[in-house]
């Protein structure tokens, strides 16, 4: 068995990375657009929230644990869908209402937009980080990022309710944004579990056609071989 190229996952000191000093700039850039030109502040903070606890936790362990530029790039995107989203509430976005308008669409869809990011978007780092940080076997890798879509998913629409119902009543339907939905919670689950599905097997796909593989990856695929 042959691996003709091997992507390099050396580390960068954080200011000799100009791309990710870009992602940065460009989620900074959107966070306080949203932050100053917001209409509910309330939300934004509750939106906010994981956003606030996330953030700390990859500068804190970039030194030992970096992604490469294209999960940062993913990340970056992610972010920012879910930062715009804060800005206005997910269910009065007007990105969401131009969608709408441009496809005669029955309620604002950019809620759906961003679970489905969650998968898409997110299935190739988390990928990545069990695969060379964690040092889980190829085929754990793959599985993982759409078993977590599909979990995570779920649990985040039971800390929807909880914030929704329990904690913070008066930002309930704002918050939630279900838009008459009875449906809603299923539906943004299903969607995150889509996109985690497509985004690995686009990935897969690419990999296997180019050749195109980490030293983690063949470090995997050697022991595979062997062990045929």
């Amino acid at each position: 068995m042959s691996f003709t190229i091997a992507i390099s996952t050396h580390r960068t000191p954080l200011r000799s990375n100009y791309w990710l000093m870009g992602f940065i700039l460009v989620f900074l850039l959107v966070w306080v657009n949203s932050f100053m030109g917001t209409t509910d502040i309330s939300n934004w903070m509750l939106e906010n929230l994981l956003v606030l606890l996330f953030l700390p936790v990859l500068v804190y362990t970039y030194r030992k644990y970096q992604f490469s530029d294209l999960s940062y790039l993913l990340l970056c995107v992610y972010l920012c869908l879910h930062v715009y989203g804060s800005k206005y509430t997910y269910a009065e976005n007007p990105f969401g209402y131009w969608l709408q308008d441009q496809f005669n669409w029955s309620r604002n869809h950019y809620d759906r937009i961003v679970h489905f990011g969650f998968g898409f978007l997110l299935a190739y780092p988390m990928r990545e980080l069990f695969l060379k940080w964690f040092k889980f076997p190829r085929w754990v890798s793959w599985a993982l990022p759409i078993e977590l879509a599909l979990s995570i998913g779920a649990f985040y629409e039971l800390i929807e309710w909880g914030v929704a119902d329990v904690f913070f009543p008066e930002q309930g339907d704002a918050y939630l944004g279900t838009q008459g939905d009875i449906w809603d919670a299923q539906k943004d689950v299903f969607l995150a579990f889509l996109g985690a599905m497509m985004a690995t097997t686009i990935v897969s796909l690419i990999k296997n056609l180019g050749n195109i593989y980490s030293k983690d990856e063949i470090r995997d695929m050697k022991k595979e071989s062997k062990q045929k």
